[in-house]
């Protein structure tokens, strides 16, 4: 017997916060590898306009160190469907990364405790690095 392809779940989109990226020059972590294994499902990882911008920007004008990072994170950003939004409304990243997983029932990436603590409070699943070695999940995706 078939399977039913509608069956089938549709990938969890991943909305990827900008130190995520950073996650494996942080940790010596792949993160693709690590989320595959985490959710055990298909995944999209999805980066949001001004996360990209954010980089973009951290990649021309921070310290050398923070410069080099910023190039590697955005050769990350080839493996992500970037999604562009209006920033309208929206004060900063956090504001618009908050604002998507909200209304798209997407999981989000991120190790920033501010962030993670909004984005509980409204029930987004937070995924972030424990223990500097491995992903783990806040929440239900």
């Amino acid at each position: 017997m078939k399977e039913n392809p509608k069956a089938q779940k549709k990938p969890l989109k991943v909305i990827l916060d900008s130190n995520a990226l950073f996650t494996p020059l942080q940790f010596k972590i792949d993160i693709f590898e690590e989320l595959k294994t985490l959710l055990n499902r298909r995944f999209e990882p999805v980066l949001l306009s001004p996360v990209r911008q954010e980089l973009e920007r951290l990649s021309k004008e921070s310290s050398p160190q923070m410069r080099k990072n910023a190039a590697f994170a955005l050769k990350l950003v080839e493996k992500c469907k970037v999604v562009v939004i209006d920033e309208t409304g929206t004060d900063n990243v956090d504001d618009a990364i908050t604002k998507v997983a909200s209304r798209g029932r997407c999981a989000v990436f991120t190790n920033d405790r501010q962030l993670r603590k909004k984005l509980r409070d409204i029930n987004v699943p937070v995924i972030y690095v424990r223990q500097k070695s491995r992903l783990t999940i806040d929440g239900r995706p």
